[in-house]
């Protein structure tokens, strides 16, 4: 489904692209409206490919997100103790990769986050 919403975007932001130098192609035949309104319409088309391509660096997969080694989401092993300087916040949720309920813990001194299953 998002493959098909991207290449939707690409072909949309292609067709403004081509219709926009099109309208500016009108500068020789003296009409200054349409050149403005023609490279308008393509740098939106190019400001769409632009922000698709950032999109998909931006975004990592579901797969990336899965960790390989055991251990919660932040990256702490079952049972593993936390350095001293983390607290237990009052926070808790159940993470939907694992649907185990997790802890945050929280360092005061840096906002620093951390989770752990909760016991």
């Amino acid at each position: 489904m998002l493959g098909f919403a991207r290449l939707v975007v690409v072909l949309v932001g292609v067709l403004l692209i081509a219709l926009g130098l099109w309208l500016a192609s009108y500068a020789n035949e003296g009409d200054s409206g349409l050149v403005v309104v023609g490279f308008v319409t393509a740098f939106i088309g190019v400001a769409g490919i632009v922000v698709l391509a950032f999109e998909r660096m931006r975004y990592r997969s579901t797969t990336a997100e899965i960790p390989t080694s055991p251990g919660s989401p932040g990256g702490e092993a079952p049972g593993e103790a936390l350095e001293a300087r983390f607290r237990p916040t009052s926070e808790v949720f159940v993470d939907p990769s694992s649907g185990k309920t997790m802890r945050v813990f929280s360092d005061p001194a840096t906002g620093e986050r951390r989770y752990q299953v909760d016991a």
